[in-house]
């Protein structure tokens, strides 16, 4: 199986740690604000990383040779989780979801200025098709604008410059090294968030399991990715999320009772067509007209 086979398969994972964190987030956040959420999460991910690498025999792998790098991956992210977890009550999923998904069309216009990766017509074409099919599904221009997702489309511009870093990182990191810097300064971060006021608020024993199980599928989530960026490029690899969008409108209709409409489908052949497009010729370099190099 080639690389973009494998990357494709871990995005899947990927997609599914991600929306079982957006059920639980939204759960919890009438509970614990967005800051604490992030804490405790990133509390969770210190541990299952420690447990992992120290089973693995992966601990000796982490280090601080980018330590600045990783401060600016981490912080991207952390401020994007962040608008993410405040816009997740305040707007439907498959809104939110949508609104993100702006975000690998940032990432395959930026990774060639910003990773030197080369931007072809077919990722293009690919980027077009995908937020055209976004479009589709949440047909914006009949949505009101509100604070929730001016929040969602400014974490999706945050959540591009985390997986153009990630993909830095990759070419001179391992997986255990940047899951390590990840929860370590994401916990830090939520501390400095959550007690500035000196009042952190304890997840109850009812939220208690949903802070977990944010934590471990943040964290899967993340190595998923990582993952998938450690094999193939930002930009053959980002458009893969798309999928995401019919998947949480579909969870969304069945958990909240949110709109389902035939729009959604129509939206979700297109994305699924789009990245058929990116992953077929990224696989077949050969067939690319190189835009930038």
């Amino acid at each position: 199986m080639s690389d973009i086979y494998r990357a494709a398969l871990w995005m899947t994972g990927s997609i599914i740690s991600f929306t079982s964190m957006a059920v639980a987030g939204r759960a919890v956040s009438v509970e614990l604000d967005t800051f604490e959420i992030m804490l405790f999460r990133s509390v969770t991910g210190i541990v299952v990383v420690l447990i992992i690498a120290t089973i693995t025999g992966t601990l000796r792998q982490i280090n601080s040779n980018q330590f600045s790098l990783h401060f600016k991956r981490n912080l991207s992210h952390f401020i994007g989780q962040n608008l993410w977890f405040f816009a997740l009550p305040l707007i439907s999923l498959t809104q939110l979801f949508a609104l993100e998904f702006t975000s690998p069309i940032w990432v395959i216009f930026l990774a060639p200025f910003l990773l030197g990766e080369r931007l072809s017509y077919i990722n293009v074409l690919a980027a077009t098709l995908g937020f055209l099919g976004v479009m589709i599904v949440t047909r914006p221009f009949q949505a009101e604008i509100s604070i929730g997702t001016i929040a969602a489309a400014c974490a999706a511009v945050t959540f591009a410059f985390t997986a153009i870093f990630t993909r830095k990182l990759t070419r001179t990191q391992s997986i255990t090294c940047i899951m390590f810097w990840l929860t370590v300064m994401q916990a830090t971060f939520g501390v400095i968030g959550a007690g500035y006021d000196g009042d952190i608020t304890l997840p109850s024993v009812t939220a208690l399991p949903l802070v977990i199980l944010i934590g471990f599928a943040g964290l899967l989530a993340h190595f998923c990715l990582t993952k998938a960026l450690s094999l193939a490029p930002a930009n053959i690899v980002m458009p893969i999320d798309f999928i995401r969008l019919p998947v949480i409108a579909i969870v969304a209709a069945q958990i909240y009772d949110e709109q389902l409409d035939p729009w959604v489908f129509v939206g979700a052949v297109i994305i699924f067509g789009a990245n058929y497009i990116n992953i077929w010729f990224g696989h077949q370099p050969r067939r690319q007209t190189n835009i930038l190099k």
